[in-house]
């Protein structure tokens, strides 16, 4: 009964006002930050690089994690902003004219492993 005047309601609002009213499964929910670390071969690159303000803001504020002789950047960001820095990356994988150097090759495989890992369905 509770879902027959509720499907009511909705019905009479969207008649009302179209423009004003969605169904709850078309609205997103937006995308939550996530900590992910950065090799630092990966972020050196990234800093050269010609970045979006997001994506340069997201390198500028992670944090420098020291690993041995290298380190490491934990970063907070949107997925989407992951995913669009590790795509500015490739280059480290060889082509476009650039030799393949194994040890960034390798940090930025890291990287992809990391985001995809956590895009990964549950």
């Amino acid at each position: 009964m509770a879902a027959a005047k509720t499907e009511t309601i909705r019905t009479a609002v969207a008649d009302l006002l179209p423009e004003h009213t969605a169904d709850e499964k078309d609205v997103l929910a937006p995308e939550q930050p996530v900590t992910l670390d950065m090799p630092g071969k990966v972020a050196d690159f990234l800093r050269s690089a010609d970045l979006e303000p997001a994506e340069r803001a997201a390198l500028d504020q992670g944090a420098t994690v020291r690993r041995g002789r290298g380190y490491t950047l934990r970063m907070t960001a949107v997925p989407a902003v992951h995913r669009q820095l590790l795509d500015r990356c490739q280059p480290l994988d060889g082509g476009q004219g650039l030799p393949a150097v194994p040890a960034q090759h390798k940090a930025r495989r890291e990287y992809e492993n990391r985001v995809n890992a956590h895009e990964a369905p549950a």
